[in-house]
C-alpha cells in the first residue's frame, strides 16, 4: 500500500499550476511553429508571430503566457492500494494547492473565479474552488492531470442532442463559423460524443490533454470511427479560412480530439470545447516518494521568430488623435499605439452606463480616448503591470453604443471580433475597433510603460487603469464604415483555399 501525503498532493498542484502558467507544452509550440511556417496570410502569420515570440518570453521571464490564468480543472485516478496521510479532504488539498499557486508573490496569477456567479459574483481571491473529477482505479499511485482553461474559450463551448441520423461533421462545421475568434485559435478542438449530456462534456474536456499528434495519426490511418473523424474535421475545420485569431489563413485548428462513449438508442448527444493559444495542462503522478518534479523544457523547443512591422506600418499618438484621423484607417492594417490608454471591461462598462443612465458623471473623461478590453495580472518586482492581453471585445457588444455617444470615446480594442450590434454602433459613430492578439500578454505588457488606477479600484482586475503606451501592436479589425476583418478575412481565405487547393493540413 502507497501512503501519500497530504502536502506532496498540495506542493504538487502548487508546482503544476506555476508550470503550465509560462510553459507551453512543447508538441504545442511545434505544431504552432509548423503552422507559422507554412502559413501564406500576412495578418494570420504577424499573429503566430507573436503568440511564438510571447511564449519564449514567459518561458524565461517565468510570466504568464495569458492575462486570463483560468480556472482549474484538476482530473485524478487514485489507485485503489493509495492511503493518504493528512486531515484534509482530496478536494481541500487541491484547492490549497491552488490557492498557494495563485498568490505565489514571485509569478501573482489572476484571480478570476467569482462566487455567487448569478447574484453579487464577488471573486473568491485565490481562484478557488478548482473543477475536480476522480476515479477509482485498481493501482498504488495517484495520477493527476492538471489544467487551466481560460473564460474565452471556455464560453464558445457548444452542445447538442442530436437525431441517432444527424451528421456530426455537419454539426460540428455549422458551429465552428459560430464560435467566431473568441477561443483564440489556433488551437485543438476536444469533442466527446455520446453517453449522456454530462459525460459528452466531461469527454470534450478531457480529450483536450491528450498531445498533439494529427500528423501521426495521418501517417498510420484511422482505426476507427472517432479516429476518423478527427481526420477529417481536421482537413475540413481548416479549410474554413477562419485562420490565427479569426483573420483569415491555412490554420484554424493545430489537432481536433474525439472521444466517444456507448449511448441511448434515441440519443446522440455531441460536445465540443476549444482550447486557446493559451493551451495549459501538465501530468504528473504520486507514488510516495514526495511532491512531483516537473521537468522544463528546455529553451531550444522555442523558435527564434521575429515579428516585423514593416514600413506600412500606421503609428498613432493616442495623446493627440482626433475623431477625423481615424476616418481613413483600413480593416486588417498595423497599427502602433503610443500615449495615454484607458482600460475597463465588464464590470467597468456596467458601473459606468448605470451611471450614465442615471445622469452621473463619469469619474473618467473619454473623449478622444481609446478604452482597452484587459484585466491585466498584477505586477511583480519591477514590472509596470503584468500579463496585460486583451479580453473577448464582444461581451462589451451591449454598452458599445452607449459609450461611444454619451462618452466622446472614439475607439476600442480588445481581442477577436464584433458582433452586429457593435459593429453598427461603429459605424454609426464613425468611431474604430483595434484588435490585440490573444495569447500574447506578456508580450503586450512589455508595451507597456506606466500604469495607474483611475476609476473603481474596488473593482480589482476589472478596475479602470490608464496605460501609458508605446508602439503597442494591434490591428484595424473594424472600420468607420463597419467593415470587419473578422468577416472579409475568412471569406477570402476560404475563396483561396478552394480555389488553389492549398495543403491546410
Amino acid at each position: 500500500m502507497t501512503v501519500i501525503r497530504q502536502d506532496d498532493l498540495i506542493q504538487s498542484v502548487a508546482d503544476a499550476l506555476q508550470f503550465i502558467s509560462y510553459y507551453h507544452p512543447v508538441d504545442f509550440i511545434e505544431a504552432v511553429h509548423e503552422a507559422y511556417q507554412r502559413e501564406e496570410s500576412k495578418a494570420a502569420k504577424d499573429a503566430l508571430a507573436q503568440i511564438l515570440i510571447n511564449s519564449r518570453l514567459c518561458a524565461l521571464g517565468h510570466r504568464p503566457i495569458c492575462q486570463d490564468t483560468g480556472i482549474v480543472s484538476v482530473f485524478l485516478k487514485v489507485g485503489m492500494n493509495v492511503r493518504w496521510e493528512g486531515n484534509m479532504s482530496v478536494e481541500d488539498m487541491i484547492n490549497e494547492g491552488v490557492r498557494r499557486a495563485y498568490k505565489l508573490p514571485d509569478n501573482v496569477l489572476r484571480a478570476s473565479v467569482l462566487a455567487d456567479p448569478d447574484g453579487t459574483r464577488k471573486n473568491t481571491g485565490d481562484n478557488t474552488p478548482a473543477m475536480i473529477t476522480y476515479k477509482i482505479v485498481p493501482g498504488d499511485t495517484v495520477d493527476v492531470h492538471v489544467a487551466a482553461k481560460g473564460g474565452g474559450s471556455e464560453a464558445k463551448t457548444k452542445f447538442a442532442m442530436l437525431n441517432p441520423s444527424d451528421s456530426v461533421v455537419d454539426w460540428v462545421l455549422e458551429q465552428v463559423p459560430k464560435m467566431g475568434a473568441g477561443w483564440c485559435p489556433p488551437g485543438m478542438l476536444g469533442i466527446g460524443i455520446g453517453g449522456t449530456a454530462d459525460k459528452a462534456m466531461q469527454m470534450a474536456k478531457e480529450a483536450l490533454l491528450d498531445p498533439i499528434d494529427i500528423h501521426e495519426l495521418r501517417e498510420r490511418g484511422a482505426s476507427n470511427r472517432a479516429e476518423e473523424l478527427r481526420l477529417e474535421l481536421m482537413d475540413k475545420v481548416n479549410r474554413l479560412g477562419i485562420g490565427a485569431q479569426g483573420l483569415g489563413g491555412l490554420t484554424t485548428v493545430l489537432d481536433v480530439k474525439v472521444k466517444d462513449c456507448p449511448t441511448h438508442a434515441a440519443n446522440k448527444p455531441v460536445a465540443i470545447i476549444p482550447n486557446c493559444a493559451a493551451t495549459r495542462h501538465t501530468h504528473f503522478v504520486l507514488d510516495g516518494s514526495g511532491p512531483a518534479h516537473l521537468e522544463a523544457p528546455g529553451l531550444e523547443h522555442w523558435p527564434e521568430v521575429s515579428w516585423e512591422t514593416g514600413d506600412s506600418v500606421r503609428r498613432v499618438d493616442l495623446d493627440t488623435v482626433t475623431h477625423a484621423q481615424i476616418q481613413d484607417w483600413k480593416p486588417g492594417e498595423t497599427v502602433l499605439l503610443s500615449g495615454k490608454l484607458l482600460t475597463g471591461r465588464d464590470a467597468a462598462h456596467k458601473k459606468m452606463v448605470d451611471m450614465i443612465n442615471n445622469g452621473e458623471s463619469l469619474p473618467v473623461d473619454f473623449t478622444n480616448r481609446f478604452i482597452y478590453y484587459v484585466g491585466p495580472v498584477d505586477p511583480v518586482r519591477d514590472e509596470v503591470v503584468g500579463p496585460a492581453g486583451p479580453t473577448t471585445a464582444t461581451r462589451m457588444d451591449k454598452f458599445t453604443r452607449t459609450m461611444l455617444e454619451k462618452t466622446g470615446l472614439i475607439g476600442m480594442v480588445g481581442k477577436a471580433e464584433r458582433g452586429p450590434l457593435a459593429i453598427e454602433a461603429i459605424r454609426d459613430n464613425k468611431s474604430v475597433y483595434l484588435m490585440a492578439v490573444g495569447g500574447a500578454a506578456y508580450l503586450v505588457s512589455k508595451a507597456i510603460i506606466g500604469s495607474k488606477v483611475v476609476a473603481f479600484p474596488e473593482l480589482g482586475m476589472e478596475a479602470v487603469y490608464e496605460f501609458e503606451v508605446k508602439d503597442m501592436p494591434v490591428t484595424v479589425a473594424v472600420d468607420v464604415n463597419g467593415e470587419s476583418v473578422h468577416q472579409t478575412g475568412p471569406q477570402q481565405w476560404q475563396a483561396i483555399i478552394e480555389e488553389k487547393n492549398l495543403s491546410v493540413t
